[in-house]
Parts: structure tokens; C-alpha cells; sequence
């Protein structure tokens, strides 16, 4: 295990709009006003259509194959991950969730493209220091590095 102590700094509480894509407006919220490190949550509806990758196909080795479910309409949403610069300074998002309907639901990264439908609420708050970074390993996945 590796850690690294950071300290919280400004709080954001951001209201996306039905069709907005998540990790793209939170990636773009995040340059735009500074942010390089934070805890971010997720509560609300996304689209029919969203992506959420669920795990890898088997057998797992060197090269891994993403498994992603595409759900068929909207759903309801909760979900927690981070946000941290990649070699290039990038703010990049990582965030897991689970979708529900209709008694079913589906668990994963929200990376390949979850997009708000209705209401999606989301609070961001900024992790100050630094020493994280994302960074693309063997796999050609960015994993965070501290």
C-alpha cells in the first residue's frame, strides 16, 4: 500500500443537464476551474444508451478486454470515484456506480460514457497537495500513481 495525505479545499455542487456525458463535463468543470485532485459523488438518472464497463472478459492477462454494457433506458444512479491529472496535467475522472431499474441493476467504471438524464447531481470536493498522478501502465489503462 502506498498513501499520500492531501487536505480538502473548495466544494462544488454541479447539476448536470439530460445528455450530458459525465466524465466529459467533470474532466471539463475540473480544467476549467483549476481542480487537479477530488472526491467526487454522483446521485440522480442517466440515459438509455449509457455505457458502463462491468469488468474484464476472461482469462485476464497482460492485455485486457473490457466487458460494456450498454442499458437500454434510463436509470437511476449512484456512484463515488476521482478525479486526478494525468503525465500531461489532464484532469481525469474515475468514478464507480451503481444503475438500477425496475428491481435490476448494474455495477461498474462509468468511463465509457454515461450520459445524465433528467437530473443528475454531482458534488465535487477539491483535494489540495499533491503527487497523484495517472499514469498508463502495460495495459494501456491510466492507474493512479502516488
Amino acid at each position: 500500500m502506498k498513501s499520500l495525505e492531501m487536505s480538502t479545499g473548495r466544494v462544488f455542487v454541479l447539476k448536470l443537464e439530460s445528455g450530458e456525458v459525465l466524465h466529459e463535463v467533470l474532466e471539463k468543470f475540473s480544467e476549467d476551474n483549476g481542480i487537479e485532485n477530488a472526491a467526487v459523488t454522483a446521485v440522480g438518472g442517466i440515459g438509455g444508451g449509457s455505457r458502463i464497463t462491468v469488468g474484464p472478459e476472461m482469462p485476464c492477462d497482460e492485455k485486457i478486454t473490457p466487458i460494456v454494457i450498454t442499458l437500454d433506458a434510463p436509470h437511476e444512479l449512484t456512484a463515488s470515484g476521482t478525479i486526478f491529472p494525468d503525465e500531461n496535467g489532464n484532469p481525469i475522472m474515475h468514478m464507480h456506480g451503481s444503475a438500477g431499474r425496475d428491481g435490476r441493476a448494474v455495477t461498474g467504471c462509468l468511463r465509457a460514457g454515461v450520459t445524465a438524464w433528467l437530473v443528475l447531481e454531482v458534488v465535487i470536493v477539491e483535494l489540495t497537495g499533491s503527487g497523484a498522478v495517472r499514469k498508463k501502465n502495460g495495459s494501456g489503462m491510466k492507474i493512479l500513481e502516488l
